[in-house]
């Protein structure tokens, strides 16, 4: 079966969740950094529902629209799945929790972003950022279309996606910043030590400019209008230390960032998702996490 195939196939799977989904292209015109090539996006299928993406080159939003309405505007979550850079965890951290606020009244919108691939683009390490920026861009552009409260506009992250949307966080232009973050078991850092290597090597190279290092190392770039987050990390993430949640807290506190929360459970290892059938304390964090929406308003009941 061919890549193409592969994809038809999946999007057929997309396309019939329900939630009044759409699929939004991040560029009407030329996209920018692509490099022409022959590389076809790849959807590998892991049994179920389950998929990955990998070697994006048409990046997208996928649109849940809420199943019900409460209050006059909804709010909107910009979720970026994790994957090491190397891939999208499409289904587990993306259409999952995407069901999730679309429940809850909350507009979900699924970034497929680019991932840093020098065959596929030009300074690879800039792009997954940039097209951040963009989606971000266009939920505000479009909130008064889609029903959003343009205050209510929130980035959710998974492991690279949290470091993705730590870095929208901490690095936005006008009319990109996040109401709120939500970043889950996230690489924060690029620092040796702190980071997870895997993620650094294919977002920067394995041998990076220390320059480079430093910007995107988000716990250094945190000021008084980066956005609260809600943290939630697994003391025994054997992939990405919790230190990296620990290092962002830390600063939003230090530089007078207000609605923080963080939580570390003991046990939950990496990627335990929306933690679904888990029965350690981490199965809780969904629950928490709606309590702080609804606490600061982001969330109605």
């Amino acid at each position: 079966m061919s890549s193409k195939i592969y994809i038809l196939a999946v999007m057929v799977v997309v396309s019939t969740l329900g939630y009044g989904q759409d699929t939004i292209p991040l560029y009407n015109s030329a996209i920018p950094n692509y490099l022409k090539n022959d590389i076809a996006e790849f959807y590998e299928p892991l049994g179920g529902d389950n998929f990955h993406i990998s070697l994006v080159d048409t990046p997208e939003m996928y649109i849940y629209k809420p199943t019900k309405q409460l209050g006059d505007k909804t709010a909107a979550v910009l979720i970026c799945p994790g994957g090491g850079y190397k891939y999208l965890s499409f289904y587990h951290e993306g259409v999952e929790v995407a069901e999730w606020f679309a429940e809850r009244g909350v507009l979900a919108a699924i970034l497929k972003s680019r991932l840093p691939d020098d065959r596929l683009m030009t300074h690879k390490e800039n792009v997954p950022l940039m097209d951040a920026k963009q989606a971000m861009r266009i939920l505000r552009t479009e909130a008064n279309e889609w029903n959003i409260d343009p205050e209510k506009i929130g980035v959710m992250g998974f492991s690279a996606g949290g470091h993705l949307a730590a870095s929208l966080s901490t690095h936005f232009g006008e009319g990109q910043r996040p109401n709120f973050s939500i970043l889950i078991y996230p690489v924060i850092s690029m620092e040796k030590g702190l980071t997870h290597m895997g993620s650094r090597n294919a977002l920067l190279g394995k041998k990076p400019d220390e320059a480079l290092v430093e910007e995107y190392s988000n716990e250094k770039h945190i000021s008084s209008t980066t956005p609260p987050a809600f943290l939630v990390h697994a003391s025994d993430d054997g992939a990405v230390p919790y230190r990296n949640s620990i290092v962002y807290y830390e600063q939003l506190i230090e530089k007078g960032v207000k609605q923080c929360e963080m939580h570390i459970f003991p046990k939950g290892g990496h990627g335990f998702w929306m933690a679904k059938g888990r029965k350690e304390p981490v199965s809780e964090w969904p629950e928490l996490m709606e309590a702080w929406l609804l606490a600061n308003g982001w969330m109605v009941k």
